[in-house]
């Protein structure tokens, strides 16, 4: 009869024997395996993930007492050129003559070839059509055939969210945050229950262009909200059916200045152009 020995057996290569690689030895005797450590960017994702988990906790006490609101800076692009500047004009004719100057010069030849064609049917006279319209002239807002080198933005007027006492007011479309899937679903839906659908709408990007903190007043206990801006432009039609309010206008930047005297310096800034 065999007998099997106590000791363990240790695996050996070429180069020599392996130590701790043993079969049937004491576990408590092999020497403790090293973690791995995390790289840079497993680092990073776990610590975003615990920064996220944090504030889904917190967000349902940062938001109890602000309400969010989505509006839309609703505009129609300039339908002509813009008038150029005198300066502006001044120096592209200055440009014009200085480069006729020291131009490349031609065989007489060529030139009179040239101009012995025919003009052709391609060149037709034409009449443009008038800047000043008669909406201009009447000073009819409601209309869009007017400022046809500006933009125009929709202004609404009656019950605005946030208003002190709930006394009707000049606003863009708006509406409450609730339960959409972005602030931009929301924005949709405020501009879509104006106008009646967004055939003829377009929104630029999927962010808000600026947004406003407006705080409580001291003779209205209103709950602060945040309102942000959605640009949205006019697509392929001179007129809508613009409905859910008492009146409303179109406007250039410089006559939306005033019906929001208060925050002038803010929409400056939000309107560029």
């Amino acid at each position: 009869m065999v007998k099997l020995s106590p000791k363990p057996i240790v695996y050996a290569t070429s180069g020599g024997p392996v130590r701790n690689r043993t079969i049937g030895g004491d576990l408590s005797k092999r020497s403790p395996r090293r973690r791995r450590s995390l790289s840079h960017s497993q680092f990073r994702m776990q610590r975003s993930f615990s920064l996220a988990s944090q504030l889904a906790k917190r967000r349902g006490f940062s938001t109890n007492s602000e309400k969010i609101v989505a509006s839309v800076l609703f505009e129609r692009l300039p339908v002509v050129i813009p008038k150029i500047d005198p300066v502006v004009y001044a120096f592209q004719e200055f440009k014009f003559r200085w480069q006729q100057q020291y131009r490349r010069r031609y065989p007489d030849e060529f030139l009179d070839k040239a101009n012995a064609r025919g003009k052709g049917d391609y060149q037709i006279d034409y009449v443009p059509a008038p800047r000043i319209t008669e909406a201009d002239k009447t000073n009819d807002r409601k209309s869009l055939q007017r400022a046809l080198d500006r933009r125009l933005y929709l202004l609404l007027y009656g019950a605005s969210i946030g208003a002190p006492d709930k006394k009707p007011i000049w606003h863009f479309p708006e509406k409450a945050y609730e339960t959409e899937e972005t602030l931009r679903k929301c924005a949709e839906s405020a501009l879509e229950s104006v106008l009646g659908g967004l055939s003829h709408t377009y929104f630029v990007g999927n962010a808000p262009m600026a947004h406003m903190v407006v705080p409580p007043t001291e003779t209205a206990q209103v709950p602060s909200l945040k309102r942000f801006f959605f640009k949205s432009q006019v697509i392929a039609t001179n007129k809508f059916n613009i409905g859910k309010c008492e009146d409303f206008v179109w406007v250039t930047k410089d006559e939306l200045m005033e019906y929001f005297p208060d925050q002038a310096e803010f929409f400056k800034k939000m309107i560029i152009s």
